[in-house]
């Protein structure tokens, strides 16, 4: 288990190093053929699929990584159904959101973006179930061949498109070539027997109850992950959205690295090394803890160091002002970074109810302090907004994991001490950053 965990960590690093690479290399190449509303709008696009997809989450591939029957071929039959079902509903429910979502932002092309784009979930429901069952053994190399492959052959499409059409049409669909890409390559990587259509009620049953809160979870989810730019769609412009979306894009980099951990490395980790059952146990998680939070907060302060400059080189003068939201944003996930590999304790332990309770309760907080602080702020509110969540919420977080033996308040003490430290770093190096901050009158 120790060495398919490193091995899985490594292989996480490299996965989400490369997608981050070609996402960048990319971006940068589409920025210079299309117009910047082009990914305002296409950022509004993806919140819309991002909150179908989030509001019907069932947790299928969680509930195949922790559950016993995890490798029984009519649990794993059940779950493809699902799977492709889920896919279908999502799409149709896209359709009927079009009209309603283009009408609220004022932007008449979203009636048929959304619906084109949202085909992408039926097309992602048919990839072979095999992608859960590798994450939930640690035997991640195809399954990270898959995701860069799909990446690399949609987005040379995506190119392609936009070279051809100079259009937003391109990003659309280029999207649809990555989501083609992903299904066809899990089939023909993946080892394990063909994926079937099937149905056994027991195996319904397990991953109903389990995902029954994960779906109220993820709903929440949805809103702590892109709150900002729901709501900033209707109070900035669409090149405004744009600059925003490409800085947060680069920021968010080591939260996502942490998410994809949580999910590849510290679910399985907890479900088979429970940090309660022994001090060992306890005291390996928490050096790994260590470890994986203090490499998160290095790649923040990389990115918070270098932001203004990272933007001068890599973008053209449309998108100068996202040097500065770079470096705000790099620094306000740190509390984010703070708490990474938590929640992950109480998925591990089959307790989504909690999960869902405590997500549920960050959410609504979020979403209120967003609407007070971006109506006043603007896109500063923003970034500001995850700061004062993370910090808030924090004693029930505490309160939800430490009867498991998940809390590490040492640690915890000590990377805020570091953190405190990459903050004041980060403000010598970007005087420019510092001026946003104290310019702001309450």
């Amino acid at each position: 288990m120790k060495a398919r965990a490193i091995r899985g960590t490594g292989l996480s690093i490299l996965g989400f190093g490369g997608g981050q690479f070609i996402r960048l290399a990319s971006n940068l190449v589409l920025t210079r053929i299309l117009f910047p509303e082009a990914f305002g709008l296409m950022a509004l696009v993806q919140v819309v699929l991002s909150a179908l997809e989030m509001f019907s989450d069932i947790a299928i591939g969680p509930s195949i990584v922790r559950s016993s029957r995890g490798d029984d071929p009519k649990f794993l039959q059940t779950a493809w159904s699902l799977q492709i079902i889920r896919g279908v509903i999502l799409w149709v429910a896209a359709c009927a959101l079009a009209v309603p979502v283009a009408g609220f932002y004022g932007q008449d092309d979203l009636i048929w973006m959304i619906p084109i784009v949202a085909l992408s979930t039926i097309i992602t429901g048919f990839g072979s179930i095999h992608m859960n069952t590798a994450n939930r053994h640690l035997t991640l190399g195809k399954l990270t061949a898959v995701e860069l492959g799909s990446q690399v052959l949609g987005i040379a499409v995506m190119i392609g498109l936009a070279w051809w059409l100079q259009s937003v049409w391109a990003l659309v669909y280029g999207s649809l070539a990555i989501a083609f890409f992903k299904t066809a390559l899990s089939h023909i990587l993946l080892p394990g027997p063909a994926n079937k259509i099937g149905w056994d009620k027991s195996a319904f049953l397990e991953i109903y109850h389990f995902g029954k809160y994960i779906f109220l979870g993820t709903i929440s989810g949805f809103f702590i992950q892109h709150g900002d730019r729901m709501i900033l769609g209707k109070f900035i412009t669409l090149e405004e959205l744009a600059v925003y979306t490409i800085a947060l894009m680069l920021a968010s980099v080591p939260q996502l690295l942490g998410a994809q951990m949580i999910n590849r490395v510290f679910l399985p980790l907890y479900r088979t090394h429970p940090p309660a059952e022994s001090a060992d146990n306890r005291a390996k998680i928490g050096r790994v803890l260590f470890l994986v939070r203090g490499g998160l907060m290095v790649m923040a302060l990389l990115f918070a160091l270098s932001g203004e400059y990272l933007i001068d080189l890599l973008y053209d003068d449309r998108y100068q002002t996202a040097g500065v939201l770079l470096v705000l944003l790099s620094l306000s996930i740190l509390p984010r970074i703070l708490i990474t590999g938590y929640d992950g304790i109480l998925l591990a332990v089959g307790n989504s109810r909690d999960f869902t309770i405590l997500t549920l309760f960050t959410a609504i907080f979020k979403i209120a302090v967003l609407f007070v602080l971006v109506s006043k702020f603007g896109l500063i509110g923003a970034i500001l907004t995850p700061v004062v969540v993370d910090f808030m919420t924090y004693p029930a977080l505490v309160w939800f994991i430490h009867r498991y033996g998940g809390w590490y308040p040492r640690i915890d003490v000590a990377l805020l001490a570091l953190s405190a430290l990459v903050c004041a770093l980060a403000f010598w190096f970007s005087p420019n950053s510092w001026a946003e901050l104290t310019a702001l009158r309450w």
